[in-house]
Order: structure tokens, then sequence, then C-alpha cells
């Protein structure tokens, strides 16, 4: 389910620059709380790779790196939430989804590309990150009233 709704989140692009933001990564942000860390990565993989279908595929088969980053990410940000470092696992988002995870594109593509998509990218990352940490928590509570009244 939170990989069918990363796809559906990569439909949702909105324009920043030259390139643009998707929405693909906040079901996957949320369902840290939920799935196991495995899943997470993999909702968050699908999302990344639906979302460069949608665009066309513009970097080729390198959208295979970024998809991979994607699912270690989410990977971890699921073993940070599980161990309960609710503001670090936001930190390291963050931080790996914008610098750490474009960074070897400086080497693969260039320099310039790498300064180029640096701002849209760190962009994009805080607005999927926004919505995850204000949609998260409505979320979990109304899985505890399912729970509870199953």
């Amino acid at each position: 389910m939170f990989a069918a709704l990363s796809a559906i989140g990569a439909f949702i692009k909105i324009p920043i620059g030259i390139n643009s933001a998707a929405l693909d990564t906040v079901p996957a942000l949320i369902s840290a709380a939920f799935l196991p860390p495995v899943y997470a990565g993999a909702a968050s993989l699908i999302g990344h790779l639906s979302s460069s279908l949608y665009a066309g595929f513009p970097l080729g088969p390198l959208h295979l790196i970024i998809a991979v980053e994607m699912f270690l990410i989410l990977f971890v940000f699921t073993k940070l939430h599980q161990a309960g470092r609710n503001v670090w696992k936001w930190i390291f988002f963050i931080v790996a989804n914008s610098v750490l995870a474009t960074l070897p594109f400086y080497w693969i593509i260039s320099p310039a590309f790498f300064v180029m998509a640096l701002p849209g990218i760190t962009i994009a990352t805080v607005l999927n990150a926004g919505i995850a940490i204000v949609v998260s928590p409505v979320v979990e509570r109304v899985m505890e009233r399912v729970r509870t009244h199953a």
C-alpha cells in the first residue's frame, strides 16, 4: 500500500527552478512507523522509480543508483525511528537524501551538475520531510484507534 501511495505521490510535482519536487517519499517516510525497514525502503525505491518513469528517466540508468540510495536511506531512517531517535531520523533523512545521495554525481556526471542539482533536491527533501512530519502523528493516532477498536 505504501509503495502504491509513493507511486501516486510521484505524480504530484512541484516546480523548483529547472527541476521539480515530487511527493513520492512522503508515504515511505510515514511507513517507517508501521513497516519493517526493508519494506519502507522498498516503498521509497518504488516511489523514486515511478517518479523517474513519469519524468522520462532523464538520468537514464543512473536512476537505479538513486533508487538504491533511497532504499538505503529509508532503511536507516526506519531503524532510527524504531530506536526512538525521532530528531536524528529527520536530520539523517535531510542530510542523506539531499547531500549524500547527490554527492556521487559530483564524480559520475560533473561538479557543475552537483552544484545545480543540490538546491532543488534539498528543497524537495525538506518539503517531503515537512509533510511527513505533520502527517505521521495523525496517521499513527488513527492506526492506534483502529487497533484498539478492532
